[in-house]
Order: structure tokens, then C-alpha cells, then sequence
């Protein structure tokens, strides 16, 4: 609401959501942030049911020097990445500014685009140094992300970002800011860096700290796959199944209970 000018119906939004999610038996929300932030907001039956990622498919191998040569980059050369939708909700203004930062010390840096959305060709006007890549799926999409040498996320609208899993599982180290994803798997100072909401400054600086330090990104790299690594799609699949026997067994609990 606040980032397409409609900031004023955000208290008539929030009752709407809260009302329609509070006829269901669960909530479901992937971190213990977001319950915490809805309960405290008076919705119901709240349940944490984490995000997998696919770290068979999102692998540091699938790096790709042939793509990055059609990116224009050699093998030591650096690449920003941002995947995920190129809208005014993801502040994207920030990572323009954090990259042309790095820029300075980094001239023959360049910045990927991977996604599609309302911004993007105004984005492309003003950035033409700037690749874009369109919307990647499957495959294609783990080779973008690995070949990528720092994910910069700069968005303060998920309700998780499951592309900062993407990005650590293909070994890329990541700025975001902390909250979402972020907070649940990603170390600050270890897979990259988790800026405290609104440091804009901060951020800009953690891009031109890690991007400048070939030896730092490196070691993120190696360990950004460990807080990934149990994030089994097969693990969450079996939660997801729990959560549904446990809510139709009170369901059931509850009908008997009304028969008697």
C-alpha cells in the first residue's frame, strides 16, 4: 500500500486480511518473525511451517563462465545479482546506489538484472550499462544465481524472500536487510551481511566492503551452503503433512465434540 501511494488504507487492509485469515484453522507463515508480528496484530491460530530450498538444483557448480562471458566478465571480474521481481516494492533505488558506490573502486563491475515487472524498462533507460536477463526458471535460473558473485537484495517487502536461500545455496554471498530469510539463515559478518532495517548507509557500505574483498567472498561462499543444508523440500513437505493431520484431527475432535 505505502510503496504505490496508498499508505492511507493500510490500517483498512490489515483488518480486511485480519478477518478473512481468522476464519481458517491455521495462518501459515515460513518465520518466527512474521507469526510473532501478525499475533501481536490479533490474528489467530499462527503456525511457523519453514521454506526448503533445492540445493541439488541452487549449487555453487553451476557456475557458468560461458554465461558470464556473454555478461562481458572474465572469470576474476565481478557481477552484482538481483533476482526476484523489478517493481517499486523491492527497492530497487537502494541497490543502484550501493552498486554505483562499488563502481568507484570497481569500474569493470557490472550489475545483473534476473526477473521481469512495472519497472524494469524505466530501470533499463537510466542504467543502460546494466544486463538484463528476463524471467529464469529451473536450471537456468541456479546457473544465473551461481555465476553471480554477490546477491544484492535490497527489498523490505517479503514475507520471506526465498531467493536468499537460492543465492546461499549457490555459495553467493548475500546483502539484505534483516528480516525474512535473512533472519532466519543468513550470519552476519559469515554468508554476508544482514543490515539492520533502514541503514541504508549500512548497506551501501557492506556492498563495497564484500564486493571489493575477492578473499571475503570466497570464504562466504564455502560457508553459505551450511545453514541451508537441512532446508530439505522433502523435510518441509513432511511438516506441511503434520500441520494438515493435526488441523483435520481437531477438526474432527471438534465435530464429535459438538454431536455429543
Amino acid at each position: 500500500m505505502r510503496d504505490y501511494g496508498a499508505a492511507f488504507l493500510q490500517q483498512t487492509a490489515l483488518r480486511w486480511m485480519r478477518r478473512f485469515h481468522n476464519g481458517g484453522q491455521a495462518t501459515l507463515v515460513p518465520t518466527q518473525q512474521l507469526a510473532s508480528f501478525l499475533q501481536a496484530q490479533g490474528f489467530a491460530n499462527v503456525v511457523r511451517l519453514p521454506r526448503a530450498v533445492d540445493t541439488v538444483q541452487f549449487d555453487p557448480g553451476r557456475r557458468d563462465t560461458g554465461l558470464r562471458r556473454e555478461w562481458g566478465l572474465g572469470e576474476n571480474d565481478f557481477a552484482a545479482i538481483y533476482v526476484g521481481r523489478i517493481a517499486p516494492e523491492k527497492n530497487h533505488d537502494l541497490a543502484v546506489r550501493a552498486f554505483r558506490e562499488l563502481q568507484c573502486t570497481c569500474p569493470t563491475a557490472r550489475f545483473i538484472w534476473v526477473g521481469d515487472g512495472p519497472s524494469r524498462e524505466q530501470l533499463a533507460r537510466d542504467n543502460p550499462d546494466f544486463i538484463f536477463c528476463g524471467v529464469q526458471r529451473g536450471e537456468a535460473l541456479a546457473t544465473h544465481f551461481a555465476s553471480g558473485d554477490l546477491f544484492v537484495f535490497p527489498s523490505r517487502s517479503e514475507t520471506f524472500g526465498n531467493v536468499t536461500l537460492e543465492a546461499m545455496a549457490s555459495g553467493v554471498p548475500t546483502v539484505a536487510f534483516d528480516y525474512g530469510a535473512a533472519r532466519e539463515t543468513l550470519r552476519d559478518g559469515v554468508h554476508g551481511a544482514a543490515i539492520a532495517d533502514g541503514d541504508d548507509a549500512g548497506f551501501i557500505a557492506a556492498c563495497i566492503r564484500i564486493g571489493n574483498d575477492d578473499a571475503l567472498r570466497r570464504a562466504m561462499g564455502h560457508a553459505c551452503r551450511g545453514p541451508v543444508a537441512d532446508l530439505r523440500p522433502d523435510q518441509v513437505a513432511a511438516d506441511f503433512d503434520l500441520i494438515l493431520q493435526s488441523l483435520a484431527d481437531a477438526r474432527s475432535t471438534h465435530g464429535l465434540a459438538s454431536l455429543a
